[in-house]
């Protein structure tokens, strides 16, 4: 509940409050930063303090009151090559980018561009020309493919990089060397062009300063991203629609029995809304489309969504599924109208199958899922009102070259 104490700080204060800023927790993780001092932690902190606020900074909840540090495990040699991209917003923590770069090499990432992660252009990882030769430099065969193309974090910036980038071959290079691109939020901006351009899937995943670079990274949400590396045949189980809202069943649909096949696309809301009408928007005949966003009121939800609706997004589309539509709050105005009454409306508009609660979006434990691959969506058999989502068709890595508590123990 906010305070009266809370309402007289600023919003980046407020959050900062509920556990955002990094700087002096990060020495919890010892040997990570060795020779930093309590009082240059706490310099760090007030400097990000000044950072600009991204939708990857938001919490979605207090931070929980016993988090215990993992023990120190062994590490193995890293063996997956692996580069970043850096899109959109600087990383500006030092050390958590350092933290975030040690644990992918003890979970088997071999990271062969790091600098990147020190770039910086006004609030972006660099210059345009800079964050889009991160993956235009693949495109013209400057620098060779890799098995994994990570993300240093979300924001904003990525839209402007679409023009700079050949996806068609950049698509078709990572095709045949079985290339996995992993992001979201802001990197939808890359997938769907990825997508639509180039023919490639990618992977909604976590990124290395938004998640890896945390004092605790989420565990579940490392084992997940791991799963959906490792295994070619990928399931998620929904139980029930309280990520999008308590106030919806998790499937919303004139026949609840029905079985959905098709290729899954989309990612944060905010970024496919801006990309309607744009050569960068897959248009896929017989889509799943997959949504998720944070800190959007209800009214800018269906704002959105109406944009994709009139532009004619939805039209030749099988069914729609929501992930975490977090933050929402309540409207000043009525506070019935809310996230169920909007996507309520959505399914009048469209007659579209709707799936609602799916584990992934600005979250902890979120559930890693290629976009661009098939995607089957099955009820559940029992009374339980969920469904589960298989995944096929995209690349993954050999299960034995990761060391999957490396992504979240300390170095």
């Amino acid at each position: 509940m906010t305070t009266a104490a809370d309402k007289e700080l600023s919003r980046r204060q407020f959050l900062c409050r509920l556990g955002v800023s990094t700087g002096a927790s990060l020495l919890a993780t010892q040997g990570i930063a060795q020779g930093l001092t309590i009082k240059a932690a706490d310099k760090t902190s007030d400097q990000n303090s000044s950072m600009p606020l991204t939708k990857d900074d938001l919490p979605t909840a207090l931070p929980e009151g016993n988090q215990s540090i993992a023990s120190k495990s062994h590490c193995i040699n890293p063996t997956i090559e692996t580069r970043l991209f850096a899109s959109s917003n600087v990383g500006g923590n030092h050390e958590r980018n350092q933290l975030a770069l040690e644990r992918l090499a003890c979970a088997g990432f071999d990271v062969h561009n790091p600098a990147i992660t020190e770039r910086q252009y006004l609030r972006f990882a660099g210059t345009d020309t800079q964050r889009a030769s991160d993956l235009q430099n693949i495109a013209t065969g400057a620098i060779a493919a890799p098995k994994l193309l990570m993300g240093v974090r979300g924001g904003y910036g990525a839209m402007r990089l679409l023009p700079l980038i050949d996806w068609q071959t950049l698509g078709r290079i990572m095709r045949e060397q079985g290339t996995i691109l992993t992001g979201f939020s802001d990197v939808t901006a890359i997938q769907c062009a990825l997508l639509a351009k180039g023919q490639m899937s990618s992977l909604a995943g976590p990124m290395l300063y938004s998640e890896f670079g945390k004092t605790t990274p989420d565990e579940v949400s490392c084992r997940q991203f791991v799963e959906a590396l490792t295994n070619p045949d990928l399931n998620i189980s929904i139980q029930n629609a309280d990520l999008t809202s308590k106030q919806l069943p998790a499937i919303l649909a004139t026949d609840k029995t029905q079985t959905v096949t098709g290729t899954i696309w989309g990612g944060n809301l905010s970024v496919i809304s801006a990309l309607a009408g744009s050569e960068y928007l897959p248009r896929i005949k017989g889509g799943i489309v997959f949504l998720e966003d944070v800190g959007e009121q209800a009214y800018r939800i269906e704002r959105m969504l109406y944009d994709l609706y009139l532009a004619g997004v939805f039209q030749n589309q099988q069914a729609i599924v929501f992930g975490s539509l977090s933050g929402a709050g309540k409207d000043s105005y009525d506070k019935r109208y809310d996230v169920a009454t909007v996507i309520r409306q959505l399914h009048k508009l469209t007659g579209l199958p709707i799936y609602n609660g799916m584990s992934f979006g600005h979250i902890s434990k979120k559930h890693s899922f290629p976009l661009g691959a098939t995607c089957q969506i099955t009820p559940a058999t029992s009374k339980t009102d969920g469904y589960t989502l298989n995944f096929t068709d995209y690349p993954t890595i050999e299960p034995n070259k990761v060391n999957v508590e490396g992504l979240w123990q300390v170095i």
